[in-house]
Protein backbone atom coordinates (compact mmCIF):
# COMPACT_ATOMS: atom_id res chain seq x y z
CA UNK A 1 0.00 0.00 0.00
CA UNK A 2 1.40 3.44 -0.65
CA UNK A 3 -0.60 6.65 -1.86
CA UNK A 4 0.66 10.59 -1.69
CA UNK A 5 -2.25 13.17 -0.09
CA UNK A 6 -2.11 16.65 1.44
CA UNK A 7 -1.41 16.67 4.95
CA UNK A 8 -4.24 19.15 5.31
CA UNK A 9 -6.79 16.88 3.44
CA UNK A 10 -5.74 13.95 5.31
CA UNK A 11 -5.98 15.35 8.93
CA UNK A 12 -9.67 16.53 8.05
CA UNK A 13 -10.64 12.98 7.03
CA UNK A 14 -8.83 11.41 9.68
CA UNK A 15 -10.22 13.64 12.53
CA UNK A 16 -13.60 13.08 11.28
CA UNK A 17 -13.39 9.29 10.97
CA UNK A 18 -11.81 9.44 15.05
CA UNK A 19 -15.06 11.05 16.62
CA UNK A 20 -16.30 7.95 17.14
CA UNK A 21 -13.81 5.99 18.26
CA UNK A 22 -14.35 5.03 22.03
CA UNK A 23 -11.70 6.53 24.78
CA UNK A 24 -11.33 3.27 26.29
CA UNK A 25 -11.98 -0.15 25.15
CA UNK A 26 -11.31 -3.84 25.77
CA UNK A 27 -11.11 -4.44 22.03
CA UNK A 28 -8.01 -2.64 21.08
CA UNK A 29 -8.97 -2.91 17.64
CA UNK A 30 -11.46 -1.12 17.94
CA UNK A 31 -9.16 2.32 18.95
CA UNK A 32 -8.18 1.47 15.25
CA UNK A 33 -8.47 3.87 11.63
CA UNK A 34 -9.07 1.62 8.57
CA UNK A 35 -7.37 3.10 5.69
CA UNK A 36 -7.83 1.64 1.62
CA UNK A 37 -6.48 2.81 -1.13
CA UNK A 38 -6.78 2.86 -4.48
CA UNK A 39 -8.28 4.11 -7.17
CA UNK A 40 -7.30 8.05 -6.85
CA UNK A 41 -9.66 7.95 -3.48
CA UNK A 42 -8.43 7.17 0.08
CA UNK A 43 -11.18 5.71 2.39
CA UNK A 44 -10.65 6.55 5.97
CA UNK A 45 -13.23 3.94 8.65
CA UNK A 46 -13.52 3.95 12.07
CA UNK A 47 -16.28 2.31 14.58
CA UNK A 48 -17.27 1.16 17.92
CA UNK A 49 -19.90 -0.56 19.61
CA UNK A 50 -22.29 2.38 18.64
CA UNK A 51 -21.29 4.49 15.95
CA UNK A 52 -19.39 4.33 12.74
CA UNK A 53 -18.04 6.60 10.12
CA UNK A 54 -16.62 6.28 7.10
CA UNK A 55 -15.17 9.16 4.50
CA UNK A 56 -13.54 9.35 0.95
CA UNK A 57 -10.96 11.59 -0.22
CA UNK A 58 -8.47 12.21 -3.20
CA UNK A 59 -5.67 10.61 -2.81
CA UNK A 60 -2.78 9.53 -5.47
CA UNK A 61 -2.79 5.68 -5.47
CA UNK A 62 0.91 5.02 -6.14
CA UNK A 63 0.03 1.06 -4.58
CA UNK A 64 -3.45 -0.16 -3.47
CA UNK A 65 -3.84 -1.76 -0.15
CA UNK A 66 -5.11 -1.60 2.99
CA UNK A 67 -3.84 -0.66 6.73
CA UNK A 68 -5.03 -0.47 9.84
CA UNK A 69 -3.60 1.84 12.71
CA UNK A 70 -4.35 3.39 15.78
CA UNK A 71 -6.53 5.98 15.20
CA UNK A 72 -5.56 8.57 18.23
CA UNK A 73 -1.76 8.33 17.25
CA UNK A 74 -2.38 8.65 13.34
CA UNK A 75 -4.06 11.69 14.50
CA UNK A 76 -1.74 13.25 16.88
CA UNK A 77 0.83 12.53 13.51
CA UNK A 78 -1.14 14.40 10.95
CA UNK A 79 -1.37 17.40 13.21
CA UNK A 80 1.90 17.95 13.67
CA UNK A 81 3.39 16.88 9.92
CA UNK A 82 4.98 20.09 7.61
CA UNK A 83 2.54 21.55 5.11
CA UNK A 84 2.39 20.20 1.95
CA UNK A 85 2.30 16.64 0.44
CA UNK A 86 2.57 13.36 2.51
CA UNK A 87 4.07 10.35 1.15
CA UNK A 88 2.32 7.01 3.00
CA UNK A 89 3.11 3.84 2.85
CA UNK A 90 3.10 0.02 4.35
CA UNK A 91 6.46 -1.02 4.84
CA UNK A 92 6.62 -4.56 6.88
CA UNK A 93 4.88 -4.08 9.92
CA UNK A 94 4.83 -0.46 9.91
CA UNK A 95 2.54 2.52 8.23
CA UNK A 96 5.49 5.29 7.82
CA UNK A 97 4.12 8.78 7.23
CA UNK A 98 6.94 11.61 5.56
CA UNK A 99 6.58 15.18 4.95
CA UNK A 100 9.51 17.66 3.65
CA UNK A 101 12.04 15.95 6.04
CA UNK A 102 9.74 14.75 9.07
CA UNK A 103 9.03 11.02 9.38
CA UNK A 104 7.16 8.61 11.44
CA UNK A 105 6.38 5.16 11.48
CA UNK A 106 3.38 3.92 12.83
CA UNK A 107 2.72 0.12 14.43
CA UNK A 108 -0.42 -1.55 12.53
CA UNK A 109 -3.13 -4.20 14.48
CA UNK A 110 -4.26 -7.15 12.94
CA UNK A 111 -6.41 -6.44 9.87
CA UNK A 112 -8.54 -10.07 10.88
CA UNK A 113 -10.12 -8.67 14.25
CA UNK A 114 -11.30 -5.46 13.13
CA UNK A 115 -15.77 -5.96 12.25
CA UNK A 116 -16.82 -5.38 9.36
CA UNK A 117 -18.06 -1.94 8.96
CA UNK A 118 -22.51 -1.46 9.13
CA UNK A 119 -24.13 -0.89 6.07
CA UNK A 120 -26.24 2.27 5.82
CA UNK A 121 -29.77 1.51 6.46
CA UNK A 122 -32.90 2.55 4.01
CA UNK A 123 -32.02 6.20 2.75
CA UNK A 124 -35.57 7.59 3.30
CA UNK A 125 -34.76 11.45 2.26
CA UNK A 126 -32.80 14.43 2.85
CA UNK A 127 -32.34 17.42 4.85
CA UNK A 128 -30.16 20.35 4.49
CA UNK A 129 -26.83 20.72 6.77
CA UNK A 130 -26.70 23.96 8.16
CA UNK A 131 -30.41 24.04 9.03
CA UNK A 132 -30.26 20.39 10.80
CA UNK A 133 -27.13 21.11 12.29
CA UNK A 134 -29.10 24.62 14.04
CA UNK A 135 -32.05 22.56 15.13
CA UNK A 136 -30.13 19.51 16.99
CA UNK A 137 -28.29 23.08 18.76
CA UNK A 138 -31.73 24.30 19.79
CA UNK A 139 -32.33 21.37 21.36
CA UNK A 140 -30.16 19.34 23.20
CA UNK A 141 -29.23 21.60 25.98
CA UNK A 142 -32.11 20.27 27.02
CA UNK A 143 -30.79 16.17 26.88
CA UNK A 144 -30.70 14.71 30.20
CA UNK A 145 -26.74 13.95 31.07
CA UNK A 146 -27.95 11.00 33.64
CA UNK A 147 -26.60 7.60 31.83
CA UNK A 148 -28.58 5.67 34.52
CA UNK A 149 -31.27 7.08 32.37
CA UNK A 150 -30.47 6.50 28.77
CA UNK A 151 -33.30 7.27 26.98
CA UNK A 152 -33.17 11.08 28.71
CA UNK A 153 -30.05 11.00 27.19
CA UNK A 154 -31.64 11.15 23.74
CA UNK A 155 -33.18 13.18 20.87
CA UNK A 156 -36.23 12.59 19.67
CA UNK A 157 -36.17 12.92 16.07
CA UNK A 158 -39.30 11.96 14.13
CA UNK A 159 -39.98 12.51 10.54
CA UNK A 160 -43.50 12.96 9.09
CA UNK A 161 -44.65 14.28 5.55
CA UNK A 162 -42.25 17.26 4.81
CA UNK A 163 -41.50 17.90 8.07
CA UNK A 164 -38.83 16.64 10.55
CA UNK A 165 -39.26 17.15 14.72
CA UNK A 166 -36.60 17.38 17.24
CA UNK A 167 -37.01 16.96 20.98
CA UNK A 168 -35.10 16.71 24.15
CA UNK A 169 -35.84 16.37 28.08
CA UNK A 170 -34.69 15.63 30.88
CA UNK A 171 -38.07 15.84 32.88
CA UNK A 172 -37.14 19.74 34.43
CA UNK A 173 -37.57 21.58 30.49
CA UNK A 174 -38.39 20.49 27.17
CA UNK A 175 -36.95 21.56 23.68
CA UNK A 176 -38.88 20.98 20.40
CA UNK A 177 -37.70 22.24 17.13
CA UNK A 178 -39.29 21.64 13.80
CA UNK A 179 -37.53 21.90 9.96
CA UNK A 180 -38.61 20.52 6.52
CA UNK A 181 -36.71 18.01 4.90
CA UNK A 182 -36.97 16.20 1.64
CA UNK A 183 -38.35 12.63 1.80
CA UNK A 184 -37.51 10.26 -0.80
CA UNK A 185 -41.49 9.18 -1.49
CA UNK A 186 -44.50 9.45 0.05
CA UNK A 187 -46.08 8.25 3.16
CA UNK A 188 -42.50 8.50 5.22
CA UNK A 189 -42.86 8.26 8.98
CA UNK A 190 -41.00 7.31 11.74
CA UNK A 191 -39.94 8.05 15.30
CA UNK A 192 -36.83 7.00 17.26
CA UNK A 193 -34.35 8.40 19.38
CA UNK A 194 -30.71 9.05 18.76
CA UNK A 195 -27.78 10.26 21.39
CA UNK A 196 -27.86 13.46 22.17
CA UNK A 197 -23.98 13.64 21.89
CA UNK A 198 -23.31 11.36 19.20
CA UNK A 199 -26.01 13.49 16.86
CA UNK A 200 -24.53 17.17 17.91
CA UNK A 201 -20.63 15.65 17.23
CA UNK A 202 -22.37 14.32 13.96
CA UNK A 203 -24.48 17.44 12.98
CA UNK A 204 -21.46 20.26 14.18
CA UNK A 205 -19.00 17.72 11.40
CA UNK A 206 -21.23 18.26 8.32
CA UNK A 207 -20.27 22.25 8.08
CA UNK A 208 -21.01 23.26 4.63
CA UNK A 209 -22.29 19.56 3.16
CA UNK A 210 -25.34 20.84 1.53
CA UNK A 211 -28.10 18.41 1.54
CA UNK A 212 -27.67 15.12 4.06
CA UNK A 213 -29.16 11.70 2.98
CA UNK A 214 -30.81 10.16 6.29
CA UNK A 215 -30.82 6.62 5.89
CA UNK A 216 -33.09 4.85 8.97
CA UNK A 217 -34.13 1.35 9.93
CA UNK A 218 -34.87 -0.29 12.94
CA UNK A 219 -31.70 -0.64 15.18
CA UNK A 220 -29.35 2.48 13.80
CA UNK A 221 -30.08 5.85 11.86
CA UNK A 222 -27.35 6.95 9.41
CA UNK A 223 -26.51 10.28 7.84
CA UNK A 224 -25.07 10.44 4.79
CA UNK A 225 -23.32 14.24 3.09
CA UNK A 226 -21.33 13.93 0.40
CA UNK A 227 -17.96 11.60 0.35
CA UNK A 228 -19.53 10.79 4.32
CA UNK A 229 -21.23 8.26 5.67
CA UNK A 230 -21.70 7.86 9.42
CA UNK A 231 -24.52 5.87 11.55
CA UNK A 232 -25.61 5.83 14.72
CA UNK A 233 -27.35 2.77 17.01
CA UNK A 234 -30.84 4.11 18.23
CA UNK A 235 -31.80 3.99 22.09
CA UNK A 236 -34.19 1.88 22.73
CA UNK A 237 -37.47 3.25 24.17
CA UNK A 238 -39.84 6.74 23.35
CA UNK A 239 -39.30 10.08 24.48
CA UNK A 240 -42.22 11.38 26.00
CA UNK A 241 -44.71 13.77 23.80
CA UNK A 242 -44.67 17.26 23.90
CA UNK A 243 -48.15 18.32 22.67
CA UNK A 244 -50.18 18.11 26.03
CA UNK A 245 -47.54 20.10 27.94
CA UNK A 246 -47.27 22.41 25.28
CA UNK A 247 -50.90 23.36 25.27
CA UNK A 248 -51.17 26.05 27.75
CA UNK A 249 -54.55 27.36 28.26
CA UNK A 250 -54.99 31.51 29.10
CA UNK A 251 -51.09 32.12 29.66
CA UNK A 252 -49.49 35.34 30.49
CA UNK A 253 -47.37 36.46 28.12
CA UNK A 254 -43.82 38.93 28.45
CA UNK A 255 -41.73 40.38 26.16
CA UNK A 256 -38.01 41.55 26.29
CA UNK A 257 -35.07 41.96 24.30
CA UNK A 258 -33.18 38.74 24.30
CA UNK A 259 -29.27 40.06 24.52
CA UNK A 260 -29.80 42.76 27.55
CA UNK A 261 -31.84 39.64 29.81
CA UNK A 262 -29.00 36.99 28.67
CA UNK A 263 -26.39 40.09 30.56
CA UNK A 264 -28.29 40.89 32.73
CA UNK A 265 -29.04 36.55 34.05
CA UNK A 266 -25.43 36.10 33.70
CA UNK A 267 -24.97 38.88 35.93
CA UNK A 268 -27.65 38.64 38.53
CA UNK A 269 -26.92 34.67 38.74
CA UNK A 270 -23.59 35.45 40.00
CA UNK A 271 -24.91 35.52 43.79
CA UNK A 272 -27.33 32.21 43.15
CA UNK A 273 -25.50 29.66 44.97
CA UNK A 274 -26.77 26.24 45.90
CA UNK A 275 -29.37 25.64 43.30
CA UNK A 276 -30.89 28.64 44.52
CA UNK A 277 -33.74 30.29 41.92
CA UNK A 278 -33.72 33.57 39.99
CA UNK A 279 -36.41 35.69 40.54
CA UNK A 280 -38.25 37.58 37.33
CA UNK A 281 -40.96 40.10 38.15
CA UNK A 282 -42.89 41.13 35.38
CA UNK A 283 -44.26 44.35 35.49
CA UNK A 284 -46.45 46.71 33.22
CA UNK A 285 -43.25 48.18 31.38
CA UNK A 286 -40.48 46.53 33.06
CA UNK A 287 -38.97 43.12 34.29
CA UNK A 288 -36.46 42.79 37.35
CA UNK A 289 -34.18 39.88 37.99
CA UNK A 290 -33.17 38.95 41.51
CA UNK A 291 -31.26 36.37 43.38
CA UNK A 292 -29.44 35.24 46.08
CA UNK A 293 -30.39 35.36 50.23
CA UNK A 294 -29.92 37.47 53.20
CA UNK A 295 -26.59 39.18 52.84
CA UNK A 296 -25.49 37.96 49.24
CA UNK A 297 -27.92 39.72 46.46
CA UNK A 298 -28.41 41.13 43.12
CA UNK A 299 -30.68 42.47 41.11
CA UNK A 300 -30.93 44.21 37.85
CA UNK A 301 -34.30 46.03 35.97
CA UNK A 302 -34.64 45.76 32.51
CA UNK A 303 -37.38 47.30 29.85
CA UNK A 304 -40.19 44.93 29.08
CA UNK A 305 -43.77 44.35 28.01
CA UNK A 306 -46.24 42.38 30.22
CA UNK A 307 -50.38 41.42 28.65
CA UNK A 308 -52.33 39.29 30.68
CA UNK A 309 -51.54 41.04 33.86
CA UNK A 310 -50.40 43.64 36.21
CA UNK A 311 -47.79 42.02 37.71
CA UNK A 312 -45.91 38.28 37.53
CA UNK A 313 -43.30 37.00 39.67
CA UNK A 314 -41.80 33.62 38.58
CA UNK A 315 -38.57 31.71 39.54
CA UNK A 316 -36.27 29.50 37.30
CA UNK A 317 -33.30 27.33 37.68
CA UNK A 318 -30.53 29.96 36.70
CA UNK A 319 -28.49 27.78 34.40
CA UNK A 320 -31.68 26.25 33.31
CA UNK A 321 -32.79 29.51 32.31
CA UNK A 322 -29.25 30.64 30.32
CA UNK A 323 -29.42 27.59 28.39
CA UNK A 324 -32.58 28.20 26.94
CA UNK A 325 -31.96 31.61 26.49
CA UNK A 326 -28.78 30.86 24.74
CA UNK A 327 -30.61 28.37 22.65
CA UNK A 328 -32.25 31.01 20.66
CA UNK A 329 -30.99 33.54 17.95
CA UNK A 330 -33.69 35.63 17.92
CA UNK A 331 -33.39 39.09 19.13
CA UNK A 332 -37.28 39.39 21.17
CA UNK A 333 -37.86 36.78 23.62
CA UNK A 334 -41.48 36.10 24.75
CA UNK A 335 -42.40 34.10 27.78
CA UNK A 336 -45.84 32.39 28.70
CA UNK A 337 -46.64 32.28 32.03
CA UNK A 338 -49.20 30.28 33.98
CA UNK A 339 -47.99 31.39 37.43
CA UNK A 340 -45.16 30.41 39.83
CA UNK A 341 -43.87 26.66 39.94
CA UNK A 342 -45.99 25.93 37.00
CA UNK A 343 -45.32 25.75 33.00
CA UNK A 344 -43.13 28.82 30.91
CA UNK A 345 -42.72 28.59 27.69
CA UNK A 346 -40.17 30.43 25.72
CA UNK A 347 -39.77 31.60 22.29
CA UNK A 348 -37.76 33.37 20.13
CA UNK A 349 -39.37 36.23 17.72
CA UNK A 350 -38.04 38.81 14.90
CA UNK A 351 -39.27 41.54 16.61
CA UNK A 352 -42.08 42.32 19.20
CA UNK A 353 -44.67 43.26 17.03
CA UNK A 354 -44.65 39.45 15.43
CA UNK A 355 -44.39 38.29 18.56
CA UNK A 356 -47.40 40.22 19.73
CA UNK A 357 -49.00 39.03 16.66
CA UNK A 358 -48.46 35.67 17.13
CA UNK A 359 -49.30 34.81 13.50
CA UNK A 360 -47.84 31.44 13.24
CA UNK A 361 -46.68 28.86 16.06
CA UNK A 362 -42.45 29.28 16.41
CA UNK A 363 -40.73 26.09 15.10
CA UNK A 364 -38.14 26.54 18.25
CA UNK A 365 -40.15 26.21 21.31
CA UNK A 366 -38.63 25.83 25.10
CA UNK A 367 -40.52 24.51 28.00
CA UNK A 368 -39.25 25.40 31.55
CA UNK A 369 -40.81 24.36 35.13
CA UNK A 370 -40.61 27.74 37.11
CA UNK A 371 -39.83 27.39 40.82
CA UNK A 372 -41.33 28.88 43.57
CA UNK A 373 -40.40 33.19 44.00
CA UNK A 374 -37.85 34.09 46.02
CA UNK A 375 -39.25 35.07 49.92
Amino acid sequence: MEFRIERSALTDAVAWAARVLPTRSPVPVLGGLLLEAGGGRLRISGLDYEASACIEVEAETVRAGTVLVMGRRLLDVCRVLPEGAVECAVEGSRFSLAGDTARFGLSVLPLDDYPSLPSLPEVLGAVDAEEFAAAVAHVTVAAGRDDTLPILTGIRLALDGDTMTLAATDRYRFAVRTLPWKPGKDGVAADVVVSARRLTEIARSFGGSGMVRIALDAGSVGFEPAGMRTTVRLLDGRLPRHDKLFAMADPVSALTDRAPLVEAVKRVAVVAEGGSPLQLTFSGDSVLLQAGYEDDVASQRLPAVLDGSDELAVAFNPSYLMDALGSFDAPVIRFELLGPGQRAMVTGWASREAAVAGASQPAHRHLLMSARPLV
